[in-house]
């Protein structure tokens, strides 16, 4: 293994960490708050630690091969979660923990948090928070790749480790950079325009911003203690629900609608139809159980709260308009298992991602069908396409690991003080992405332990690059010559 390759774009994506820190420290000159420090002190630390790594491993000549691409995508999303711990730590006064929490939550887009009273914040620090969540939803990695030409080297395995979904070798164009700039350039151009529509639908243009940042990174941080529900407006929640709705889908679908000049690809693509068809059938069935139990809201209301919170669980943003975890029957149950569906593959959404589900069903129902007609020759299929039975066994595999890891997690969660529901509901809201629990962490992790918090930063991480990334390098074969 390269250790000095490995060095070099460690490096390279501090010095990039570096400079993001330029946003808040703006935001403190333009609202005039009293001091820089919390970002002044950590852009130069990290500007610091990043020379020195790419000057330790400054030697050309080497490839990029599998296992430095696993292990620089794995230490890098733990490096990048310290580093963004130093500003709550300056300018919150936070534990290291709470702000480790705080920063993997932002980074990983979980959006679950240990602070309270968000509207007594400087606008510097919230901005931050929203940043943090942003620079996370596409990944920094792939934003890496955009400039991976300065190293001499090629990305490919950065690109297979970091990008979510089971089919990872499928690019948008030819060269790797120019696939990481196409998915930069529409993730920026969705986000300027959810900002624009939440300015135009009465959002404060900080706000807007704010909001645009983590509502495209399907985040849910907000700069509100009440999330959205501080605003209670129609017009904001119906813009918050396309655009949480847009970032769930595959960006490679986006990519085709632009070239192509033609929206049909969104309904031609199998997983898009499928993940809509879910979503707007999960909307009728909460929202008719919620008027059901009580006539007096309308029907309307009832569909309205219904929409907002099972995009916002689905999509595993998190953000809110109401306290679902009171909602009657089994709804909070409900909400809290169809974030495990998540998004489509290649999308900024948590969970097991809506493709992988697809094939998990249509690999229950072709055994089905086997055990009726044992000499049929059954291949599963996503649109007119034949699945390679390689992509079936790494979903299975996944799925396997997945419910492994999940059960392991939530007993710490449980020897770590919580009752097993709040567990439950910690883990999954952890390793889904998605913010907002049940029981003991419906509001935040502010009141859970130290060593609940670091289970949920791991269950996090691991959420975020989907497990295989991290356990691959637990493998002796991982580390032999």
């Amino acid at each position: 293994m390269h250790l000095s390759l490995v060095f070099r774009i460690l490096g390279l994506f501090a010095i990039l960490f570096s400079v993001t820190l330029l946003a808040p420290i703006c935001v403190v000159w333009i609202f005039q708050e009293p001091t820089v420090k919390p970002y002044l002190q950590p852009l130069l630390g990290s500007l610091a630690l990043g020379a020195a790594l790419f000057a330790a491993g400054f030697r050309r000549g080497h490839r990029l091969g599998v296992r430095e691409g696993f292990l620089i995508v794995t230490l890098f999303w733990v490096l990048v979660s310290f580093l963004g711990a130093w500003p709550f730590v300056l300018g919150l006064k936070l534990e290291m923990i709470d702000a480790l929490f705080e920063s993997a939550s932002g980074f990983t887009t979980t959006g679950a948090t240990v602070i309270v009273d968000l509207d007594q914040l400087p606008r510097s620090l919230l901005f931050y928070r929203q940043e943090i969540q942003w620079l996370g939803g596409m990944g920094v990695v792939v934003l890496g790749l955009a400039v991976m030409p300065v190293l001499g080297i090629g990305g490919m395995q950065l690109y297979r480790a970091e990008v979510p979904g089971p089919m990872k070798d499928e690019k948008l164009k030819p060269r790797l950079v120019q696939t990481a700039r196409s998915l930069w350039l529409i993730y920026l151009l969705l986000t300027i325009g959810c900002a624009l529509s939440y300015w135009a639908a009465g959002m404060g243009l900080f706000d807007a911003i704010a909001h645009s940042l983590s509502t495209v990174s399907t985040g849910g941080f907000s700069t509100h203690d009440e999330s959205l529900g501080y605003f209670n407006n129609e017009v904001i929640e119906l813009v918050a629900v396309v655009f949480m709705l847009l970032a769930a889908i595959n960006f490679s679908v986006h990519f085709l609608v632009w070239i192509k000049r033609d929206p049909r690809f969104y309904v031609r693509d199998s997983e898009v139809r499928a993940f809509l068809l879910f979503v707007l059938g999960t909307v009728i069935l909460v929202g008719l159980l919620l008027w059901v139990e009580d006539h007096q809201s309308g029907l309307h209301l009832s569909l309205r709260d219904a929409a907002f919170e099972v995009v916002s669980l689905v999509t595993s943003t998190g953000f809110g308009i109401v306290d679902y975890s009171h909602w009657p029957d089994f709804l909070p149950i409900l909400l809290m298992v169809i974030s495990f569906v998540g998004g489509c593959g290649g999308s900024t959404a948590g969970g097991i991602k809506v493709i992988r589900v697809m094939l998990l069903w249509k690999q229950g129902w072709q055994e089905l069908q086997r055990l009726l007609h044992p000499h049929a020759i059954l291949n599963v299929r996503l649109g007119h396409r034949v699945v390679d039975a390689t992509v079936i066994q790494a979903v299975w595999g996944y799925f396997a690991l997945y419910v492994t890891v999940f059960v392991l997690l939530a007993l710490l969660m449980i020897h770590a003080g919580l009752d097993p529901i709040s567990a439950f509901a910690a883990v999954a809201t952890s390793i889904n992405n998605l913010g907002p629990g049940l029981g003991q962490v419906a509001y935040h992790f502010a009141d859970v332990s130290d060593s609940g918090k670091l289970v949920a930063v791991i269950a996090m991480i691991l959420g975020r690059l989907e497990i295989f990334t991290i356990l691959v390098m637990l493998s002796p074969d991982f580390w032999r010559r």
